[in-house]
């Protein structure tokens, strides 16, 4: 009997899967890291200090049982079945670089937007040399299985205990075509949003700077807006 083809709305079942998040104790992070604890996922917030971390997972564990703990960023990498990076630009390629054995064979998900703020215009999209902060990831990790996603995103709604579904699409990011399968599968493990597959890794630098672009629409209309893509 001849096998059918696998289609696109075919993904994996990542239920049994835990989650690190490094720079969990910023509001991105932190905001994921609630919404993956709440769908099941056992989740570590990693922090350069361990108190930080465990503080930051103490708070979203506060008048839930939430599967969320707190650590060291290696000990977060290192532990997990799939990483998230949501770390400040700034800090984002020499935070890889000192993990790269710990995230070896491993999917790492980022999620960084290389964005500046000037007075009075607002964020535009800065240079990365390898394209995007996706590809600067994955040049730093050349053994871990980088996919980009979940940039677009808001924090705020993401750590709303009022706001029960997201109803948005995550464009995700990849080379690899089952760990983008992977990320999609996760991305709707939040109730309401959707994980679309949206191209290699070279497309990400056009998807991080479109952040800059939400940034000014959410600033003009008061809003939380995210995506969606019609017709899929």
């Amino acid at each position: 009997m001849t096998e059918q083809p696998k289609t696109p709305y075919d993904l994996p079942d990542v239920t049994g899967l835990s989650i690190g998040i490094l720079g969990g104790t910023g509001d991105q992070g932190k905001g994921l890291a609630r919404r993956f604890a709440l769908a099941g996922h056992r989740v570590t917030i990693g922090s350069r200090r361990a108190d930080r971390a465990q503080a930051a997972a103490e708070e979203l564990a506060a008048g839930g049982d939430l599967p969320v703990s707190g650590a060291e960023n290696p000990a977060a990498a290192g532990g997990s079945d799939v990483v998230i990076v949501a770390v400040p630009w700034d800090g984002h390629k020499a935070t890889l670089e000192s993990l790269r054995a710990e995230l070896a064979g491993k999917v790492v998900v980022d999620c960084v937007n290389p964005l500046g703020f000037e007075k009075g215009k607002g964020a535009f999209a800065l240079p990365v040399e390898e394209g995007s902060a996706a590809q600067q990831a994955a040049a730093v990790l050349p053994d871990s299985r980088v996919v980009a996603a979940f940039h677009h995103v808001s924090a705020k709604l993401l750590l709303d205990p009022e706001v029960d579904g997201m109803e948005l699409d995550v464009l995700v990011l990849g080379d690899d075509r089952e760990a983008t399968d992977l990320v999609q599968a996760l991305a709707g493990r939040i109730p309401g949003m959707r994980g679309v597959y949206g191209g290699r890794l070279h497309n990400a630098h056009q998807v991080e700077a479109f952040t800059a672009n939400l940034i000014s629409i959410n600033r003009r209309y008061k809003a939380h807006a995210g995506l969606r893509v019609t017709d899929v």
